[in-house]
């Protein structure tokens, strides 16, 4: 099944900032996270057609799927 993926801030260099991907039918956010090389303990939002979802979430055909990094500041 085809999905969208959005990668923001510095999740994007090196990669890609909104892209078409071919994902089996229960594939999670946290496979598509792992596939890219992007440390879990690094991502802070997890988005799904715009709403919040966890990293078990289980995607379905035409979802977008959105992954910001933690903000840091101080």
């Amino acid at each position: 099944m085809e999905i969208t993926v959005k990668l923001f801030a510095y999740f994007r260099d090196g990669r890609f900032i909104e892209a078409a991907s071919n994902v089996s039918e229960d594939t999670t956010p946290q496979q598509v996270i792992t596939s890219l090389d992007i440390d879990l303990d690094d991502v802070g939002v997890i988005m799904v057609n715009h709403r919040h979802a966890a990293l078990d979430y289980q995607l379905k055909p035409a979802d977008i799927l959105a992954i910001f990094p933690k903000i840091g500041g101080g």
